[in-house]
């Protein structure tokens, strides 16, 4: 193996060992070299959008701005254990996107039945009294719009290949398959009606304590390695740049429009680029 390959492989191993976890290969041929029907073909929307390095930058935002309703920030806040594990959750989130995205049918099916199964189990009351379940449509809603909002964003700005306006309608038509499985309601269906669902939500989101502490635990102190510290400072940025400006007060997140338009977008393709670059040495085969 020439040189820059080897670096090539180390690099895109390390990637998917911090994303997939020890048994990250494994999960990753039942993935793909599993013989059944797909949902999606290889040349969807949702593969495109989903196999791109912009989901890093995309993953992040979608955290971001899934916390400022109160109600699911408190779930996630008393129940996930993300300060604890952050590397294991980041891994069972990646494989149930995998699953639900490239899976067969019945893979696919079985990981939306656990997830709702898991659901079923969280409830409780957030700190100004108010109850939660994880199963409430309207919530499981709000989760999938900030999350498909914030993966179509990212694309649009640092897929290698962005959708065109058909394709963008497809890609939130496609995800709302899996966002009514599991328990959610009027789902959106094109680009507008997601631009008018988030809306709707928007006098409900604010900032809360643990959402700030989120931010602070994604953004500044984050579980990372010292020597992947630059990198992941530059796919911060790119996260908050993309955020909507009325987000920066609740989640005190700066705001600089100039560094953001110019200095932060240009390290942003550039470390999207160099993981593209990284992961491309190992991509199974279909």
């Amino acid at each position: 193996m020439k040189p820059l390959e080897s670096v090539r492989a180390r690099v895109g191993e390390a990637i998917f060992a911090r994303v997939a976890g020890d048994e990250g290969p494994e999960r990753r041929d039942r993935i793909h070299r599993s013989v059944g029907p797909r949902r999606f073909g290889p040349d969807s929307a949702i593969v495109r959008v989903h196999s791109d390095a912009s989901m890093f930058v995309g993953g992040m935002r979608a955290l971001l701005l899934q916390s400022l309703h109160p109600l699911a920030m408190a779930a996630v806040d008393q129940h996930s254990g993300y300060r604890g594990d952050p590397w294991g959750r980041l891994q069972r989130t990646s494989t149930f996107l995998a699953e639900t995205t490239f899976g067969t049918i019945e893979d696919a099916d079985r990981a939306i039945a656990i997830v709702r199964a898991v659901h079923q189990r969280i409830t409780g009351v957030t700190p100004d009294g108010r109850p939660y379940a994880a199963s409430d449509p309207h919530l499981l809603r709000w989760v999938h719009v900030a999350e498909i909002d914030s993966f179509l964003r990212a694309h649009d700005r640092y897929g290698a290949r962005p959708l065109d306006d058909s394709g963008r309608d497809a890609y939130v038509a496609e995800a709302a398959h899996v966002a009514r499985a599991l328990g959610a309601v009027d789902v959106p269906e094109t680009v507008a009606e997601l631009d008018e669902v988030m809306d709707l939500y928007r006098p409900e989101l604010r900032g809360t304590p643990a959402a700030r502490q989120a931010a602070r635990f994604i953004l500044v102190h984050p579980p990372v390695p010292f020597v992947l510290r630059g990198p992941y400072a530059l796919l911060s940025a790119a996260a908050v740049a993309m955020m909507p400006r009325w987000t920066r007060v609740p989640l005190r997140l700066p705001w600089f429009p100039l560094t953001e338009a110019t200095a932060v977008r240009t390290s942003g393709i550039a470390v999207t680029g160099a993981i593209r670059w990284a992961m491309g040495a190992g991509a199974p085969p279909r």
